[in-house]
């Protein structure tokens, strides 16, 4: 299996592949979550089955589902601090005649308000288009979601329309905002 690195440095930010070596890192960045503070965002989690083989297994899994061109997921990390302040992903939707993926991001909510999302997405992006020679990503936002909205609005990705009934969750199926980009704009 070949191993995935494809990694970007911005002014404050690396955005790379998970590596084993993290586990300290990505544990306190995950355990250390505030509460919920709203509806889109997980709180403080259960790191009780976390341990080191746990992760060791993680760091696999994502190899795995890189060399199958099915998801790629990247950690993102202080330059300076070393810490783990979140994760950027894409998964791929289409091949062929589309190129297209599919973006999800998180920052930990211990680190929100200092514009880490919006570095590590745009920085993941050009790894997207360069690397990973995707043609369109998309965002697939709850209509409610202002700070998702932002975030993709300021990465230049453009809204393109509501699709309806478009995934299920919290219970029932629900309408999603579709923001994207494309490699060439």
């Amino acid at each position: 299996m070949n191993t995935f690195t494809y990694k970007t440095e911005t002014e404050r930010l690396i955005v790379r592949p998970l590596a084993e070596k993290d586990y300290s890192e990505w544990y306190r960045g995950f355990n250390g979550r505030r509460a919920s503070q709203y509806r889109h965002d997980q709180g403080k989690l259960d790191m009780g089955e976390c341990t080191e083989e746990w992760f060791s297994s993680l760091v696999e899994k994502h190899q795995t589902l890189a060399s199958e061109d099915t998801a790629y997921v990247f950690g993102v990390f202080g330059k300076v601090s070393g810490k783990h302040l979140g994760m950027v992903d894409f998964s791929t939707l289409a091949r062929e005649d589309f190129q297209w993926g599919r973006l999800g991001y998180s920052i930990h909510n211990q680190y929100w308000g200092n514009g880490f999302g919006k570095e590590a997405v745009a920085g993941a992006l050009e790894i997207a288009f360069s690397e990973l020679k995707y043609h369109r990503i998309e965002a697939h936002i709850n209509l409610d979601n202002q700070a998702s909205i932002r975030l993709a609005e300021s990465v230049g990705m453009e809204f393109e329309c509501i699709r309806k009934a478009f995934i299920y969750e919290f219970g029932e199926w629900t309408d999603n905002l579709i923001y994207f980009k494309n490699s060439q704009g």
